[in-house]
């Protein structure tokens, strides 16, 4: 029912928005992406996958006119602590950090998680952890940008 009443009101590219964070950069995206294992390190992300999409989908007879790259990413800790008290959230895991290339400018996003993690405020300190986390991977993107 939400759901139908979601769609009658808001518009595709409004709810992508909105469960969307993301920052523009001028820089090169190969400039960008050489950051992200360091910045990931020193913000204590674990880069646990890194995914070349342009490269994934050409080789499966799908060229791309844009550069994308897609890095599966976490925090062990809070990681833990959230599949401890709420296994449901292992769908959005781990925090997916894409960077791609549109309109001349570098795009790097990730799920706006504000929205769920309202969901788990009945747990102060794992909402605290969350939220933090989720300050920490918008700084990491700052910085990288």
């Amino acid at each position: 029912m939400l759901q139908k009443l979601m769609k009658a009101v808001m518009p595709s590219k409004k709810m992508i928005e909105m469960f969307t964070y993301e920052i523009s950069s001028k820089l090169p995206i190969e400039e960008i992406t050489k950051k992200v294992p360091a910045a990931c390190e020193q913000n204590k992300f674990a880069v646990l996958q890194t995914y070349v999409y342009h490269d994934i989908v050409e080789s499966k007879g799908f060229p791309i006119d844009r550069k994308v790259y897609i890095y599966e990413i976490c925090q062990a800790k809070t990681a833990a602590a959230m599949l401890t008290d709420f296994p449901h959230f292992a769908i959005f895991m781990p925090c997916k950090l894409a960077i791609y290339e549109n309109e001349g400018e570098t795009i790097i996003s990730t799920m706006n998680m504000e929205i769920m993690l309202d969901a788990v405020n009945s747990k102060p300190e794992l909402f605290k952890e969350a939220t933090t986390m989720f300050n920490t991977l918008k700084s990491l993107m700052d910085e990288i940008a």
